[in-house]
């Protein structure tokens, strides 16, 4: 059974800005969430597009409380939420999780971006958050797997603009920053199905849109900590205590429950207030 995160895997995971768990999932655990997910029309009927300024649209669905079902026993199983604890230093809360739906010929790029970027317009005072990225299918440079910059989180937060409907960080400075290779190297993180990405805020990530005939679902489980509630409101939550289940529910839920995505609180491509607040600094 896959562990929580070891002290050498924090250690780095704070030096280079992530840490990629291989085999964090076993076969059985992320086979039942890609047959759910691929079966859920609820997820599909849920699901909005960001085109990329290159011709291409993401798609992505998202959600803020974790809820009972497949897709809250990811979010919620002890070596998940532990490993988030480890990094961000105390207790966390589930901040939220998308399922980016990166289909195969028609899947689209994402820009240069920090989590971050988005996130600071939503009263998060700081940038004590992480993501989990977990690989559904595999992750290929075909594909469009997802490319970091090693080291980026220690460059601060950049401003974002718009691209297309995305938020991107300033392009100049990301220019600046791929020209020092030797200090923030360009990382292709090509992962298994099973595979997990821990990723700092501030890391600086994109991926190529999807010309190859397979398909790149992923599911990205975030997590804030407790003492970084944000001040206000927004459109995701502020401190909400997670309940925490054994790694044993994602397999017990996911026979009991198969194709259901539980009581997941869908959030509508209409309140993401990040984009709207990056949108108005745009038009000024």
């Amino acid at each position: 059974m896959p562990a929580v995160l070891s002290d050498s895997a924090v250690r780095e995971y704070h030096a280079a800005g992530f840490h990629l768990a291989r085999g964090f999932f076993d076969a059985e655990e992320i086979g039942l969430l890609k047959r759910a997910a691929k079966a859920d029309n609820e997820l599909d009927r849920r699901s909005f597009g960001r085109a990329d300024g290159e011709g291409g649209v993401v798609r992505l669905s998202l959600w803020n409380h974790p809820g009972d079902g497949i897709y809250g026993m990811f979010a919620r199983c002890e070596r998940m939420v532990k490993s988030a604890e480890k990094l961000l230093g105390g207790e966390v809360y589930h901040y939220h999780s998308k399922m980016i739906l990166k289909d195969a010929k028609v899947g689209g790029a994402w820009a240069w971006h920090q989590d971050y970027g988005y996130w600071y317009q939503n009263g998060v005072l700081t940038p004590n958050l992480t993501s989990v990225f977990v690989a559904v299918d595999p992750c290929t440079r075909e594909n469009g797997c997802l490319q970091v910059l090693q080291n980026s989180h220690h460059a601060g937060r950049i401003n974002h603009v718009l691209t297309g409907d995305q938020a991107g960080a300033d392009r100049e400075r990301v220019e600046e920053l791929l020209k020092r290779p030797e200090q923030f190297p360009l990382v292709y993180v090509q992962m298994e199905p099973g595979d997990a990405l821990f990723f700092h805020s501030n890391l600086l990530h994109r991926s190529d849109q999807n010309t190859s005939d397979d398909p790149r679902w992923a599911m990205i489980c975030c997590y804030n900590a407790k003492a970084n509630d944000p001040y206000k409101e927004s459109h995701h939550p502020r401190y909400t205590p997670l309940s925490v289940v054994p790694d044993g529910a994602i397999k017990q839920v996911g026979v009991k429950r198969f194709g259901e995505s539980g009581d997941v609180a869908w959030l509508e491509e209409a309140r993401d207030s990040s984009a709207k607040a990056l949108m108005s600094e745009e038009s000024k």
